[in-house]
């Protein structure tokens, strides 16, 4: 590719809001990325700062988190058998957006049936009842973050 094509391209993409241009001409090709405004350096340099951001709140989640866990957990163990999730990914109670939720409070499900959707790096997963009774309380909104073992129902 001549480089008058090539200096052509650069300038085009630079003057533009497109990210990204790959031109292939013939046996040659080449790939233009805009980078981003902010050197990489300085990029570095805000990294050690979020940190401590995150750190703190951390720390401070011990003294806080029994408390908060011991409250739910009371509350959600002695009322019957609760389901936890098999894995960490986003809770949907739904098949698709727009459509009835698998179970809602007060609604008896038997052993097998599909309670809700975790997706897990692009995969849905279906979590099924492991045991029989009424949903008493669902403890996830939907589109929220879950971790492993975190409680989702409990089945009365």
């Amino acid at each position: 590719m001549d480089l008058r094509k090539l200096k052509t391209l650069i300038d085009l993409v630079a003057e533009s809001d497109i990210a990204e241009l790959e031109v292939t001409e013939g046996e040659s090709k080449v790939r233009i990325v805009k980078s981003s405004a902010l050197p990489q350096n300085q990029m570095v340099m805000m990294q050690p700062q979020a940190i401590p951001q995150y750190t703190a709140p951390a720390a401070a989640a011990p003294v806080a988190a029994p408390a908060a866990a011991a409250a739910p957990a009371a509350a959600a163990e002695p009322t019957g058998h609760v389901v936890k999730s098999p894995m960490v990914g986003t809770f949907y109670r739904s098949s698709a957006p727009g459509a009835a939720a698998f179970v809602e409070v007060g609604q008896s499900v038997k052993e097998g049936d599909t309670l809700c959707i975790i997706e897990a790096m692009k995969l849905l997963n279906e979590i099924d009842a492991d045991k029989s009774g009424t949903i008493t309380q669902i403890l996830v909104e939907n589109g929220q973050p879950v971790e492993y073992g975190q409680p989702l129902f409990v089945i009365g």
